[in-house]
């Protein structure tokens, strides 16, 4: 199985990316400090629930 790495995913053009690459992989978000925004990327493809979180240290 193949996943996409998605590194600043929670704005921007690594947002569109994460959203459009989630419709073909299962997309792993990196972000480095907003996880907020990171959190609503996620929620709006998978749903609140639909996926695990990592959490960035």
């Amino acid at each position: 199985m193949k996943y996409a790495l998605v590194t600043g995913a929670s704005r921007g053009i690594g947002r569109a990316v994460a959203l459009r690459l989630a419709n073909e992989y299962p997309v792993i978000i990196n972000y480095h400090s907003n996880s907020e925004s990171a959190n609503e990327v996620k929620e709006q493809k998978y749903g609140r629930n639909g996926i695990d979180d990592a959490s960035a240290s």
